[in-house]
């Protein structure tokens, strides 16, 4: 009796683990099998949302996979939430935005991700194809404000790895409204005098980790925007650009705060900023606390290091006020090289709210091979080991 029982059971044990591992086994789409053209001409957008629609309807993990050549492709939202909360993309090609600026610049990005879980992103190249709305820009004409490279929104546990974004007409990488993001390995390149193309922009976002990044732009090389907390940001080179700045703060008097930032192991190369921290000069409920920048090099970097409370472009909606947010717990440690001006340390603070608890730890920064001076307005603070030039807390 035994015997039969058994032989009975062994033909639906065997299916049952055929079946569960059958549906275990990720599946892979191909955006050329589903029409994209590797040309550079054909528009492939319904082809990358229709493997889009296929990775994230599958029960199991799934992988988009863009093989060579460039890709051309007007903006395209990938919407979640999935049935897997592992979708991979693998880029060995490049995606490429139109070159007329008018198909995508008044949109606010070209390719956006929201409310998706799980998605990771790995090589290739991004390229924006910004240069024609630059050069409009900076030619004082009416231009479209332009199109975020890559966005994502309401989204987690994100990974970016090995990805290149080149000459975004705004803004290459944002995280808004994200959580456990891991952005490794990551190159963005643009050219100086690119207006608005910050490299990674992170705001109401938490537990963010970017590292080995190299960042060339025109703008902030990663800019950390209100609501972000817990940031770190590790082997990081910057330049050209404006620099690592958390703010602008306090341009909305009901503002979330920055907090637990950590900037470590970075390298600023001829940017206007190295470790900026800046606020409107108008009131605001805004903070920036838990601040730590360390082992840091500078070369001929115009400043180096700054905290900048009366920020007012164009001298709009600011002047003669004074600044709300609140800045304290700045740590400044291991901070060395060259300045490419006179004042290579400015603490411009808020004489209603000064910032507290700002700490340099072993700083020397000279310039022009003599020793840098600073500047101290409505700041404290203390200073540790040898702090060049000499503190002004």
């Amino acid at each position: 009796m035994a015997t039969q029982l058994t032989s009975l059971l062994l033909p639906l044990l065997f299916l049952f683990f055929l079946t569960s591992f059958s549906s275990a086994i990720p599946v892979t789409y191909n955006v050329v099998t589903l029409g994209a053209k590797p040309d550079d001409k054909t528009d492939s957008t319904k082809a990358f949302l229709a493997a889009w629609a296929r990775a994230c309807g599958s029960a199991t993990s799934a992988t988009i996979y863009v093989p060579s050549g460039r890709f051309l492709l007007k903006n395209a939202v990938f919407q979640g939430p999935c049935k897997n909360s592992r979708v991979s993309i693998r880029i060995d090609g490049t995606l490429v935005a139109p070159s007329d600026y008018h198909v995508i610049g008044a949109t606010d990005n070209w390719l956006f991700f929201q409310h998706v879980d799980g998605v990771s992103i790995s090589g290739g190249v991004l390229d924006g194809q910004g240069t024609g709305l630059w050069a409009c820009k900076n030619s004082g004409k009416n231009c479209p404000s332009g199109a975020t490279s890559l966005g994502f929104s309401n989204s987690k546990n994100i990974v970016i790895n090995g990805l290149t974004s080149l000459n975004s007409q705004l803004y290459h990488i944002v995280f808004n409204s994200c959580t456990n993001v891991k952005v490794q390995g990551v190159k963005v390149s643009a050219s100086g005098n690119s207006p608005n193309t910050d490299g990674i922009h992170v705001q109401l976002s938490s537990s963010v980790t970017i590292l080995n990044t190299k960042i060339s732009t025109g703008d902030d090389c990663v800019s950390i925007g209100p609501g972000t907390n817990g940031l770190w940001i590790e082997n990081v080179a910057c330049g050209p650009g404006h620099g690592i700045s958390i703010g602008s703060l306090g341009k909305n008097s009901q503002e979330a705060g920055v907090q637990n930032v950590t900037v470590k192991t970075a390298t600023f190369t001829g940017t206007q900023n190295g470790l900026r921290i800046k606020s409107w000069g108008r009131p605001s409920n805004g903070f920036a606390n838990n601040i730590h920048f360390q082992h840091v090099v500078m070369q001929n970097v115009q400043n180096p290091i700054i905290i900048d409370q009366n920020y007012c472009p164009d001298n709009q909606g600011c002047p003669g006020q004074n600044s709300g947010v609140k800045i304290s717990d700045v740590t400044y440690e291991d901070i060395h090289g060259t300045s490419a001006t006179e004042v290579a340390v400015k603490f411009d603070c808020s004489s209603k709210n000064p910032c507290s608890n700002i700490k340099l730890e072993d700083v020397k920064l000279t310039y022009k091979n003599q020793q840098a001076s600073a500047s101290c307005i409505h700041a404290d603070g203390s200073a540790d080991g040898v702090v060049q030039p000499g503190s002004c807390l």
